[in-house]
């Protein structure tokens, strides 16, 4: 184990806030949450600084979407990053996130997935937003993916990004 992997929770102390009651169903999720966390921090070792994760509703999220993105529509996953300048000193703070439930359910549903591995799969995705990774251009897109299905792999998570086999992909009437 590396110095960095070591200490990957002191690192990076993980606050998970349940807002909304639908998430109490999953018992475990404030843990994978911060798992998830915690592995993309240990493969990253210039990641230092405290985490916010607030579990919300479609609801909350799509009014976040809306007054911080001008987009009126729930997503799945929200970013809140805090810039190195803003926090005192001594104290590091990277960044609030925000995943919304039922647009996390219904993508997990409709993609075959088990709900903890895509809520994992969100809260890695927006931890690296906080970061400074995105995906506006296909080259991050595809080092940020890159970065995503290696965390994802030492949960020993299936790629997320994956396609399905053909024969799943075609009609039998």
């Amino acid at each position: 184990m590396t110095p960095a992997a070591d200490n990957a929770s002191e690192t990076v102390p993980v606050d998970v806030v349940i807002e909304c009651d639908l998430w109490t169903a999953h018992e475990r999720i404030a843990d994978t949450v911060r798992g998830a966390i915690t592995a993309a921090a240990r493969m990253l070792p210039h990641a230092h600084g405290s985490v916010v994760v607030a579990l919300t509703d479609d609801r909350a999220i799509r009014a976040l979407n809306r007054a911080w993105r001008g987009k009126d529509k729930a997503t799945n996953v929200l970013s809140f990053p805090v810039p190195a300048a803003a926090n005192p000193p001594g104290l590091r703070h990277l960044g609030d996130i925000a995943i919304a439930y039922e647009t996390t359910t219904r993508e997990a549903a409709a993609e075959d997935k088990i709900f903890a591995h895509h809520v994992a799969h969100l809260a890695v995705h927006g931890f690296l937003h906080l970061l400074g990774y995105d995906h506006e251009t296909d080259a991050q897109a595809e080092d940020m993916e890159r970065l995503e299905r290696a965390v994802l792999a030492r949960l020993e998570i299936p790629d997320p990004y994956a396609r399905p086999p053909a024969e799943t992909l075609t009609s039998h009437a």
